[in-house]
């Protein structure tokens, strides 16, 4: 029967194979090598070197900026043509795929510096195949990789769901569809880029099962620091789930009233008639007004003297709204009947009569706008007047005024 032959180690041998250098111990003595060889370049041999490093350095600027329009240009008609465009896409171009585009800038400029490296002498590429060479490389390919997946995810995620908005007959689902959409790119991409941070650190040699013990501990230390964060991650969510609010709803919160920009993961943004923009965490709005879910109504009130006649005012009401509804640009924002609810209340000074549009969401202000423009001619030629507030003023003579001064 054959014997195996047996490997044997000195002490010498196992004790340096046990203790390898570090990442950061074999590039110092990388970098101490190259210094001491470019230390014994004469004056001619390290000017010409310097020119040609600048030269190398010219080309690889160059370089960038060709990729920087090519790269621009790429993008604008990935854009362009991708199903599911926003109305936002023109705006966000310029800053697509950022990050992807920072790495590939960094890549450019590792290649020049190691043609510059390979000017001055050194070769860079005998260490660059060794283990730490290795270690770089992989390094390198983990971060780009998980940049270029965290931007890929967010941009599929936007389009699939605005796909299925637009896809969809139900406006309502629609807004609904479009509101979870950062939520669910803000949750992928944050996956994402944990689990690439966690791969780096592996890669860098440090040990990611303490590392993640060390999370959890710091973890349950935050929730309970901070419990307003959760509370507004979770209120976010249940509004969402139970269809509360989503983006285009023009709602009021507190003071504040307008229409829902943005949901985040944690804020709700209202953007009012004035352009302001008003931003609530979720914890902040517990009590939300819709005006626009479903249906939306539009109330009319007017105020008429009482010297005018309130059944021909009841009767012009009824007709203009009749006519609103027979006409071809209101006929399908107005979803019911107009309804004439008669004489509401009797006040000092006027009779209120009161009506009601029924409207698609957010048409309650077109339809009450014109409206009320063709309720004023009407009623400026039917006669009607509304009530003008007098103050009354009593004429006295002199005497009377003196007596009163001196009283």
């Amino acid at each position: 029967m054959p014997i195996s032959p047996q490997v044997t180690t000195t002490p010498a041998a196992a004790a340096d194979a046990a203790v390898k250098p570090s990442l950061a111990e074999q590039l110092i003595a990388f970098g101490r090598e190259a210094w001491a060889q470019m230390l014994q370049l004469d004056a001619s041999e390290a000017g010409l070197n310097l020119m040609l490093s600048a030269a190398v350095l010219l080309v690889a600027g160059g370089l960038i900026w060709v990729l920087r329009r090519l790269f621009d240009g790429w993008i604008a008609r990935f854009v362009a043509n991708a199903p599911g465009k926003t109305e936002d896409d023109a705006k966000r171009t310029p800053k697509a795929a950022g990050v992807t585009w920072t790495l590939v800038r960094l890549s450019v400029l590792a290649m020049a510096l190691l043609l510059v490296v390979a000017v001055w002498g050194i070769d860079p590429w005998t260490w660059l195949s060794g283990e730490a060479g290795a270690r770089l490389v992989r390094l390198a390919l983990v971060a780009g990789l998980a940049t270029a997946l965290v931007e890929v995810t967010g941009f599929v995620i936007r389009r699939l769901i605005e796909g299925f908005a637009r896809r969809s007959a139900d406006r309502r689902r629609a807004a609904q569809l479009r509101t979870l959409a950062p939520l669910l790119t803000g949750c992928a991409q944050g996956v994402l880029i944990v689990i690439g941070l966690l791969t780096f650190l592996a890669e860098l040699g440090l040990k990611v099962g303490p590392i993640l013990a060390s999370a959890g501990v710091v973890g349950i230390a935050v929730g309970f620091g901070a419990q307003t964060l959760v509370k507004d991650f979770l209120t976010g969510l249940f509004l969402i789930a139970e269809d509360v609010v989503s983006v285009g709803d023009n709602v009021g919160i507190g003071n504040s009233s307008g229409v829902v920009e943005m949901m985040t993961m944690r804020t709700i943004r209202l953007r009012d008639a004035n352009g302001t923009l008003h931003i609530f965490p979720y914890s902040e709005a517990q009590v939300i007004h819709n005006h626009t879910k479903v249906f939306s109504s539009y109330v009319v009130e007017i105020p008429v003297s009482y010297d005018s006649d309130v059944d021909q005012a009841l009767g012009i009401l009824r007709a203009l709204g009749e006519e609103m509804q027979r006409d071809a640009a209101f006929a399908n924002l107005i979803t019911r009947p107009f309804e004439v609810m008669g004489v509401d209340r009797l006040t000092e000074n006027a009779v209120y009569l009161k009506a009601r549009f029924t409207t698609e969401p957010r048409a309650q202000w077109q339809v009450g706008r014109e409206f009320n423009r063709r309720l004023k001619n009407a009623f400026d030629a039917a006669g009607i007047s509304t009530p003008a507030k007098t103050v009354p003023i009593t004429p006295q003579s002199l005497d009377e005024q003196r007596a009163a001064r001196e009283h």
